[in-house]
């Protein structure tokens, strides 16, 4: 029979939000440019540019859970989906790579930059930087705990305790907002600003960028714990989550390396503030 589906993929029907997306994503970059000159309307159609984004992503990845739910997402769709995180996740290695080539640079070479670090690292210009063993471990231990939290949620998921699911989502959601909130207070009280040299501009980009994903691998948990209350997930389809979870160690594992390089090693010597 015509139309018949006798194959495992899911063909999409023509939809308006990847046209809706790239026109979001261009007004938003125009935008970006516009602010940045401090020319007329930057920030109006910034702000357009950004709602047309979320917009985008709610109505988009509503539609995916909807295909979900209707069966759409076959074992052969879902593992199309597993490759297209491996490859998201991979990307965003790839961007955080770049941070710390800037920062090595910077540091290992200072005498490439001695009108501008002093021949030295960290610069002159820095009285003092942030120490490792206070609020920055603190916050990696907060991290390290939320990795078992989402860990013990998804056995949970697995073994279709939805309570443990539950319990291990709040706690991984609270943990991820400690850690929001007390890099907000470092930054807060940190004895250097952003821009005035290299090292606080490497600084900043690199921690303030991992923070950025913490916000979004929290928000991504807090879509999850909704989801689970509405009873989406189950022990043998729960990509949703799998997803989540994966991006949230990847956040893990990178500020262990920010960690190590930029607070410990970074650091070392130098006058603690």
């Amino acid at each position: 029979m015509a139309g018949t589906k006798n194959h495992d993929y899911h063909i999409l029907p023509p939809d308006i939000w990847p046209l809706a997306g790239s026109v979001s994503a261009l007004t938003m970059t125009t935008g970006l440019v516009l602010f940045m000159h401090k020319l007329p309307m930057g920030k109006f159609v910034l702000a357009l540019g950004l709602a047309g984004i979320l917009t985008t992503m709610f109505s988009w990845w509503t539609k995916v859970v909807a295909e979900a739910k209707a069966g759409d997402h076959t074992p052969v769709v879902q593992l199309h989906l597993r490759y297209g995180m491996i490859l998201f996740i991979a990307s965003e290695v790839m961007f955080f790579v770049g941070w710390f080539w800037a920062f090595f640079d910077f540091s290992l070479f200072p005498n490439a930059l001695t009108e501008v670090v002093g021949g030295q690292w960290p610069p002159k210009a820095i009285e003092a930087v942030l120490d490792p063993f206070d609020l920055p471990l603190i916050n990696t231990l907060i991290l390290l705990c939320s990795g078992c939290t989402v860990t013990w949620a998804h056995h949970s998921l697995i073994h279709n305790d939805r309570d443990g699911l539950k319990k291990g989502l709040w706690a991984t959601i609270l943990l991820g907002l400690t850690f929001t909130s007390l890099q907000a207070y470092e930054y807060a009280h940190a004895p250097f600003a952003f821009g005035k040299n290299t090292y606080g501009s490497a600084f900043y980009m690199a921690t303030g960028f991992h923070g950025f994903h913490v916000v979004i691998g929290t928000i991504f948990l807090i879509v999850c714990l909704k989801r689970t209350y509405n009873g989406d997930f189950t022990p043998r389809q729960h990509f949703g989550f799998e997803a989540a979870a994966w991006y949230w160690h990847f956040v893990d594992v990178v500020w262990l390396f920010l960690f190590m390089a930029i607070y410990v090693w970074g650091g070392w010597g130098y006058a603690i503030d």
